[in-house]
């Protein structure tokens, strides 16, 4: 098959790569002229992504995976076009499709009869049929179901690991008809392999749910869940804080119950992905009091934690405060959503010099974020971990010399690393005891 990929980005990328490695003849298009020169010149545009570079070293000399910025080549006879273009969302929840519009229209401009169209990147219920079908139809002079088929079918997996999640979770379409839903079908099982997972209630593989919007709802549902079962435990964290009770023995405990999956709490929910599709759910169905309520749970913790080093530490007036990690989450080079930046906030309305360091970015990088770095062995008076990076595990008291608190916000160190500094993990209430 020809293939066309629009947006090679952290997660467009590595399905090209994965597209071109089952033999097919893959095009990606990509707005950005760097991200095109990179991949032609078989380098990897973003570092962290488990093979990809391998996969490019191979694939783009031997003339299987190419990109470009025009749409007029990478369009026209393809037998499927996946698009993982970014879908932005406001504070308040309304989703900004405008450069999804624009991958549409133009693709629309060039798409030829007997194509599949397949949007991956995770979107409103009804967006499908309600907002590309027409917009497809009106510029291409195609019908749907007729000349061409448009399907759904999110992306499920994690960056850093994305080849791996391919194999693990079943892949799910959506059609707007059953020709459309047989055609996205076959097409996935000749671009995929899958992992046995006799867990699996069926057989892993592409798995057809019926209509667009319901293959839409299921990646908003998977992810909406994990954002409300982190908010219940984030307020389970914070009972238990009064109580003097250490929460994570709790969830241990209760999860040892096969029925009880209770998340850990933490500093911040990041990423692209939970802090977004919650709102994306809420788009369409406001009255979902339950994701709103968890929303707010997660969005008020990064202010919380600050309030616990507060406590630990007294004023924050005039200090030196390190946030280890700008990251959302540890090992991954991306800041989007990070709580990095709400922790900042409540530590400078507190009045404390707010200092940053993360492994993974430089000075310059941190400063382009509107960040102020930090160094390991240069003075400090009280810190909190906000990412979990391995080498946190590692830091002790003489790493931020005159360091007097700390508080973790992602239960990666240990109290008796810290002799002689007041220690605090959120979840974990002073003088509270464990097993």
């Amino acid at each position: 098959m020809k293939i066309c990929v629009v947006a090679l980005g952290k997660i467009g990328l590595p399905l090209a790569a994965q597209f071109a490695q089952k033999g097919h003849e893959v095009v990606g298009v990509d707005v950005n002229p760097a991200t095109v020169e990179a991949v032609n010149a078989g380098r990897e545009p973003f570092p962290g992504e488990a093979h990809l570079q391998e996969y490019l070293s191979e694939l783009v000399p031997a003339g299987r995976l190419r990109a470009t910025t025009d749409y007029a080549d990478a369009v026209p006879g393809a037998d499927a076009i996946v698009l993982v273009v970014p879908l932005f969302v406001d504070e308040e929840g309304t989703p900004d499709f405008g450069w999804m519009d624009s991958a549409t229209r133009s693709l629309a401009q060039h798409l030829t009869p007997g194509t599949l169209v397949s949007y991956e990147t995770t979107l409103p219920v009804g967006t499908t049929r309600g907002r590309w079908k027409p917009m497809i139809e009106e510029i291409s002079g195609l019908t749907e179901g007729q000349d061409f088929h448009l399907v759904f079918s999110p992306e499920r997996v994690l960056t850093g690991r994305v080849f791996e999640d391919l194999r693990k979770y079943p892949k799910l379409v959506g059609g707007l008809s059953a020709a459309g839903a047989q055609k996205a079908t076959d097409f996935y099982e000749a671009v995929l392999d899958f992992d046995d997972r006799p867990d699996l209630p069926r057989a892993n593989g592409v798995w057809d749910l019926g209509s667009a919007e319901a293959s839409e709802l299921a990646k908003l549902a998977e992810t909406t869940y994990r954002d409300v079962n982190i908010g219940l435990a984030n307020q389970f964290a914070r009972f238990a804080d009064a109580q003097g009770i250490d929460i994570h023995s709790v969830i241990d405990a209760s999860n040892s119950q096969p029925f009880s999956h209770i998340h850990r709490p933490g500093i911040a929910v990041g990423g692209h992905c939970i802090p977004i599709y919650p709102r994306l759910y809420l788009h369409t169905d406001p009255d979902a009091t339950v994701v709103s309520a968890a929303r707010a749970a997660n969005k008020q913790m990064p202010d919380y934690t600050i309030g616990l080093l507060e406590g630990a530490h007294g004023s924050l007036d005039g200090q030196r405060v390190v946030v280890l990690g700008a990251a959302y989450r540890g090992g991954v080079k991306e800041t989007a959503f990070s709580g990095v930046f709400d922790t900042v906030t409540a530590l400078t309305a507190r009045g404390a010099l707010a200092l940053v360091h993360d492994p993974m970015f430089d000075d310059a990088e941190l400063e382009a974020l509107g960040l102020t770095p930090y160094h390991l062995g240069e003075p400090a008076d009280a810190a909190v971990v906000q990412a979990d990076h391995a080498e946190y595990r590692d830091l002790r008291p003489s790493d931020l010399p005159g360091v007097r608190s700390l508080v973790d916000g992602r239960r990666l160190t240990s109290a008796s690393d810290w002799e002689g500094v007041t220690h605090r993990t959120v979840g974990v209430a002073a003088g509270s005891t464990a097993p």
